[in-house]
């Protein structure tokens, strides 16, 4: 079924720093295989490096199979290509060549003619069905199917920017376990999907006879899928990976254990350090004094410098020390209220208070209208008070969401703004440090000094200067976050906020969430996140809005209405 073997890779960035120091880990055949670690740690480069996008500066990468890989950013393409671009794309290499360049040939037969490019043209479509095109396209219909409900024919010049995150998500991940390639490369599969398309992955990667290493952040999805976990360690030399070789379920003790055996060896280590230095300050004495002990003297200088060349034992893996701070203030006792509110096409009209201090978790199946729901509060409502304003993350400019009914925010509530696809074109080319230096319409700008220890308490201050588009997933929504934390916001509009949040970074919101004083509605298809809400909202598929008394993530049932 195939393999990858990582030896010894280490990895410098353009600047000169070390990200990874000699990673070594297998993947075996027929195996699940999911890489964690914090945002920003190299996750991503080192599948670049394992599909030979990058060169690494050491070290090797073993191969065995044909590899199909999905991008981080799959889930918010925004271009003008199509459904059959995006299965393109993703197709095994014979088959994306061949049928790129029947695309250039039809296009230079539309433009010109000829006789030649007749011929080009033919030889093109040979070399498409040569190539296994035309059984791809078979693979593709089931996919299509699937994911979309419509055959391929139909589905293939759909634009891409007409499917949700999901939708595209559902069909790129439906292509490459239908697919030939015997290895797969996924990174931050499960983002974007809702509940029953995340249990649908699970099954798939427990089924699939397929090579999988996955980078994920999504606990429940560890639990049920991954075989082993793979941890890429943040380092001061660079960052290295260690290897639990048991499901998710026992990750925590086994790493809790890793690093009382590191302490203790360390411990163990200096202990016989200093014994051996105090035995040759000892004997040197000694020798001074009577020239018998000169022998045990140099003999003990000699035991010291191999000791000390060999070295001391692996060091503990530095820890994420993150402390957000999300203050928030006292408002009116009903924070949002809703009556009769429609949002056009996309629900039944619903009525909803939400109180000062409450958690409401919004769950639904994707396009169900959770995201504008929260989008038209972010606005300041259906009829904002221009006296009050309103706060985004970043101070974006939000389209207006058509309704009908009444969207209401309490007195004193200022709504803060996190957006699922992190597209804020303002900064765009901006450095961090910058960002946080110069404010925006929504918040005062900090002096360097401040900015920098807020850029330090999120994980972020090593990258001060990088600008925001270079930044990982998880590294963005981390600035967001703090954004937030600057902007004063009193109700927080989380639109998926631990989707491309690591392990440590999650915990800490949900942490800073617990110790907010204010109130947070956020949208989630986080299951284990969820588990922090008092309430639930469901959008239904049917249009109709509820609550219920838990988590509700199919709709199948029964629930009680409130």
């Amino acid at each position: 079924m195939g393999y990858i073997d990582v030896n010894g890779v280490s990895f410098s960035l353009a600047d000169g720093r070390p990200l990874l120091d000699e990673v070594s880990f297998r993947v075996g055949e027929g195996t699940t295989s999911a890489l964690i670690g914090p945002n920003g740690a190299g996750k991503s480069t080192l599948l670049r490096i394992i599909r030979g996008e990058l060169r690494a500066d050491e070290g090797a990468v073993s191969i065995d199979g044909g590899l199909g890989v999905m991008d981080q950013f799959v889930g918010h393409v925004r271009d003008e290509s199509t459904v059959r671009d995006l299965l393109i794309s993703v197709a095994p290499r014979a088959v994306r060549d061949a049928a790129l360049a029947l695309d250039a040939s039809e296009t230079r037969i539309i433009e010109n003619d000829t006789t030649e490019n007749q011929l080009a043209y033919a030889t093109a479509l040979a070399d498409y069905a040569d190539a296994g095109g035309y059984d791809q396209e078979t693979v593709w219909d089931k996919c299509t199917i699937a994911a979309l409900g419509v055959p391929f024919e139909r589905a293939k010049y759909r634009a891409i920017t007409s499917l949700s995150g999901g939708e595209q998500k559902r069909l790129v991940l439906e292509a490459l376990l239908r697919g030939p390639d015997q290895i797969l490369l996924l990174d931050e599969p499960d983002n974007y999907l809702d509940v029953p398309a995340k249990r649908w992955l699970e099954e798939s990667l427990r089924a699939t006879p397929k090579t999988v290493l996955l980078v994920s952040h999504d606990r429940e999805l560890l639990a049920r899928a991954a075989d082993r976990i793979v941890t890429l360690e943040v380092g001061g030399a660079g960052n290295t990976t260690w290897t639990h070789g048991g499901s998710f379920a026992t990750y925590h003790q086994a790493r809790t254990d890793r690093m009382d055996r590191l302490d203790e060896l360390r411990r163990r280590w200096d202990e016989q350090h200093a014994k051996i230095r105090q035995l040759v300050a000892t004997l040197k004495v000694k020798a001074t004094a009577n020239d018998t002990f000169a022998s045990r003297y140099h003999a003990a200088q000699t035991r010291l410098r191999k000791f000390q060349e060999i070295g001391p034992p692996q060091e503990r893996p530095l820890d994420q020390d993150l402390k957000m701070r999300l203050a928030g203030s006292r408002t009116g006792n009903r924070a949002v209220v809703c009556e009769g509110l429609e949002l056009t096409g996309l629900m039944k009209p619903f009525n909803l208070e939400v109180w000062f201090g409450e958690r409401v978790a919004v769950l639904g199946s994707n396009g169900s209208g959770k995201s504008h729901f929260l989008r038209l509060l972010a606005l300041g409502g259906s009829d904002p008070d221009p006296r009050a304003g309103h706060i985004t993350s970043v101070g974006a400019t939000l389209d207006p969401v058509p309704h009908t009914g009444v969207a209401k925010l309490g007195a004193r509530v200022v709504p803060g703004w996190f957006a699922q696809a992190h597209e804020h074109p303002s900064l765009i080319g901006r450095t961090l440090l910058d960002i946080l230096h110069r404010g925006d319409d929504n918040r005062s700008g900090l002096a360097r000094e401040a900015a920098s220890r807020a850029l330090d308490r999120y994980g972020l201050v090593d990258g001060a200067e990088q600008t925001f588009e270079s930044l990982s997933g998880g590294q963005q929504a981390r600035l967001q976050i703090l954004l937030l934390e600057l902007s004063g916001a009193t109700l927080l509009l989380l639109d998926e906020p631990t989707d491309n949040l690591d392990l440590v970074s999650a915990e800490a919101l949900e942490d800073a969430l617990g110790r907010f004083e204010g109130t947070v509605l956020a949208v989630t298809h986080d299951r284990w996140f969820a588990k922090s809400f008092d309430r639930f909202l469901v959008f239904g598929s049917d249009g109709q809005v509820y609550e219920s008394d838990e988590p509700v993530w199919t709709e199948s049932r029964v629930v009680r209405a409130r």
